[in-house]
């Protein structure tokens, strides 16, 4: 299998997957999943005729795990080194809800000369928590109650979690129980640290002072009826705060709409792509 070997305070692995040629398009997963999570995704745009490359995130999936590094400037350094490592130009970015803030991070810290465009899909840019001047994000202690959960019994919270990815319940089976089985078998096989410290860095970090830095094309997705991160303290403020972008919002859509609405997702992207 491909790895990254990272030369950092320990050397550890980041495992990515590569096909096709062309223009490469990184595809950045979301909390607490894993590069698996792009599969309806992936073949639409190597149809393109995109270079499509998938990475775990250190410490889900294949890539290895460390006791720190999950800050968002850590994290982004993970994704300068596989471009670096793979030498890759003109480079268009893909982030899908935590992924979103390695996006915006990575033209904070490292620019835009490098990234053609970039999507943010199901996204926490700009910012999850509720504050004074944030009064649409998510109460402090609802993140709190997430935190307790994940340290006292995460793989039961994490069978929970993925029913409201989904909007999944009695009366609205939007997936099928193979695919929550699917989701729950990648995010509990992750390391708790990374489950963590994850969750702390897309909880409480304001991302909104660095909506400046996206000055390059960006097509913004999000669904109506987010229940994990609300479009009002989503998509709405991103949309308000970058200036070049395309604000698409799926009618209905759950926080996974990746996988619910993958047919409309993907004839946005296509469309994004293209024009």
């Amino acid at each position: 299998m491909p790895y990254i070997t990272k030369q950092d305070s320990k050397n550890f692995e980041l495992y990515y997957e590569d096909f096709g040629t062309g223009q490469p398009i990184i595809l950045i997963h979301g909390w607490p999943l894993s590069g698996k999570s792009w599969e309806l995704q992936v073949p639409v745009l190597l149809e393109l005729g995109y270079r499509v490359i998938t990475y775990d995130r250190r410490g889900f999936g294949n890539s290895a795990p460390t006791l720190d590094g999950y800050d968002y400037n850590g994290l982004t350094a993970d994704l300068h080194e596989i471009i670096t490592q793979l030498e890759l130009k003109n480079v268009i970015l893909f982030g899908f809800s935590m992924g979103g803030g390695e996006v915006v991070r990575y033209l904070t810290n490292y620019g835009t000369e490098n990234v053609d465009k970039i999507a943010l899909i199901s996204s926490i840019i700009p910012i999850v928590k509720q504050k004074e001047d944030n009064p649409d994000g998510v109460p402090e202690a609802d993140l709190n109650e997430i935190m307790d959960n994940l340290k006292k019994d995460r793989v039961t919270f994490l069978e929970t979690f993925h029913k409201n990815f989904y909007n999944y319940g009695l009366l609205s089976q939007t997936v099928s129980q193979a695919q929550l089985n699917y989701d729950w078998s990648i995010a509990s096989c992750a390391s708790p640290i990374a489950t963590i410290k994850c969750a702390e860095s897309w909880a409480n970090t304001d991302f909104r002072p660095e909506l400046q830095n996206v000055t390059v094309k960006t097509l913004i997705v999000h669904g109506d009826d987010d229940k994990v991160v609300p479009i009002a303290t989503s998509g709405k403020q991103a949309a308000q705060g970058i200036p070049d972008n395309d604000f698409i919002v799926i009618e209905g859509a759950p926080h996974g709409l990746n996988v619910t609405h993958a047919d409309k997702l993907n004839n946005v992207l296509v469309q994004f792509l293209t024009t």
